[in-house]
């Protein structure tokens, strides 16, 4: 055992002992957070025009702060990119998050002083914590890969942008830096296919301990790796240990990422985003994230049935139950306040409060009032090819059709397969069959003749890839939307399928 493997063992029995206290008392860690960001916030623009020195409550913070997402902070977020002091919190950030939104364009996340901890933090006490609970700490001692976004960081108002992948790499330990690969040179590239081949020409002939990445660009390395090499990822780096991963839901993808390693490994979810870092898996046999009460972020939950009320319910952690869907929003040390960042979630426990991402508040299908949401598309996927045991999975998001024929209208599945179902139409109906289970609108309406069955759309391998270039979004912190309540991604798809099918016959 290496001296970083040995030491991390002490670090992080001190680090879980210093957790428990917040652990234990939840409603308190919360309180003690909430009070500390309006205090400090009072004297910026943003808290005058508040009177967060009247707000002693969370219930005065609910009637002095309404729930908003980036469109509806842009004027302040604006008067921050324009290198304004003290507007969301006291003096400038010391970085923008850099972000593609979904409706807003990009985007520009303040990260400041006091909440950049969180981000470092967040992501060392999650390795911390597997150490804790297995034991096993000898992938210090290799090679650990990030795939991530550059590190180049531009200059907007003053103060340095850029992805938040690119941004954390800088605060990468000292003692980790020998470890890690890429090069900086490599991470630089912009260009992700360009990069992915240096990238496999850094590490093929390396001792690869940790890889971390959102599961599809992972995938990616895999199988370029497998096809310059032959062999399995077990074989090529045989003390893999631990895949680190984020961003989406890792089942869809778990089967084939499992079956390039060539064996399971160990692997910790994490819940990054460029609004902070909020939880992360602390327990191998539990799927639940423990979520980070007392790191600079003051949570908020509204039931989704209720987020687009106009007074909808908001509810603190002492107050949510396990198993409803919750729109999460954030106040937090880097001046974001009453924000919600799109992502729903689900609590799996609340002694202690974990939870799993359930999806996003404006990604759903409901063109026909069934509302269908991501976590359900994607138990029917995972359900219907735990019996299709040969079937493999590439990508896949679902969108609506709509005819102007009663009865005809119904959601299209664009899914790339790498080894399809041998008989498309039964794998069509067991994956209509298990979303009925999951979603009752959805059932009565396919039930009551108003919706057809489900159709797959089977797109030629590369489909996805394509698009996402197409998009200046391949690799990165880059993801395909689980669904849409539109055609817009779904022409895309058909559109790049087009190309490549073309491409084929050339």
């Amino acid at each position: 055992m290496g001296v970083k493997a040995w030491l991390s063992k002490p670090l992080a029995a001190y680090v879980h002992k210093k957790h428990q206290s917040w652990i234990q008392n939840p409603v308190e860690a919360q309180r003690a957070v909430f009070e500390k960001i309006i205090k400090k916030a009072q004297q910026t623009a943003f808290g005058r025009e508040h009177h967060f020195s009247e707000i002693k409550t969370h219930a005065d913070f609910v009637k002095a702060v309404p729930v908003r997402d980036y469109e509806g902070l842009a004027s302040y977020f604006n008067r921050v990119k324009e290198g304004e002091p003290d507007i969301l919190w006291p003096g400038k950030p010391i970085y923008l998050a850099k972000t593609s939104g979904t409706t807003s364009g990009t985007k520009y996340i303040p990260i400041t002083k006091d909440s950049i901890p969180n981000h470092i933090n967040g992501a060392k006490d999650a390795l911390l914590s597997y150490i804790h609970e297995t034991g096993n700490s000898s992938f210090l001692d290799g090679k650990m890969i990030f795939l991530s976004g550059s590190p180049v960081l531009d200059e907007v108002g003053g103060i340095h942008t850029g992805r938040l992948s690119g941004i954390v790499n800088h605060h990468v330990p000292g003692y980790l830096r020998t470890n890690q690969l890429p090069s900086y040179e490599t991470n630089c590239i912009e260009d992700w296919e360009t990069k992915l081949d240096q990238i496999i020409e850094e590490t093929i002939d390396q001792n690869m301990t940790l890889i971390s990445g959102i599961p599809p660009w992972v995938q990616m390395y895999f199988d370029k790796l497998i096809r310059q090499t032959g062999k399995p990822v077990k074989d090529i780096f045989p003390n893999f240990s631990l895949f680190v991963y984020g961003g989406v839901n890792f089942e869809p993808y778990r089967k084939k990422l499992f079956e390039s390693i060539g064996r399971e490994i160990d692997s910790v979810e994490t819940f990054p985003a460029s609004e902070g870092f909020f939880a992360y898996q602390n327990e191998q046999h539990d799927k639940g994230l423990l979520l980070l009460l007392n790191a600079g972020i003051f949570f908020e939950f509204i039931p989704t049935d209720e987020y687009f009320n106009e007074n909808p319910t908001r509810l603190t952690i002492g107050e949510v139950e396990p198993g409803v869907n919750y729109a999460l929003v954030v106040s937090s040390n880097a001046g974001l306040w009453a924000y919600s960042i799109g992502d729903t979630v689900k609590f799996t426990s609340v002694k202690p409060y974990k939870l799993i991402v359930s999806g996003r508040i404006k990604h759903y299908i409901s063109a026909f009032g069934e509302h269908v949401i991501g976590e359900e598309v994607e138990k029917a996927m995972q359900r219907t090819m735990q019996n299709y045991s040969l079937v493999e999975l590439v990508e896949f998001t679902v969108a609506p059709y709509v005819s102007q024929d009663k009865g005809q209208s119904f959601h299209e599945w664009f899914v790339e397969f790498s080894i399809p179902p041998a008989n498309m139409e039964a794998f069509e109906k067991e994956l209509n069959a298990q979303l009925q289970k999951l979603n009752t609108y959805y059932d009565d309406l396919i039930t009551g003749h108003i919706l057809a069955d489900l159709k797959i759309r089977s797109l030629p391998q590369g489909t996805f890839r394509h698009y996402m270039k197409s998009q200046g979004k391949l690799g990165g912190q880059n993801k395909v939307p689980r669904l849409s309540n539109d055609r817009k991604l779904a022409d895309g798809l058909i559109e790049s399928s087009g190309a490549l099918t073309t491409k084929t016959n050339e």
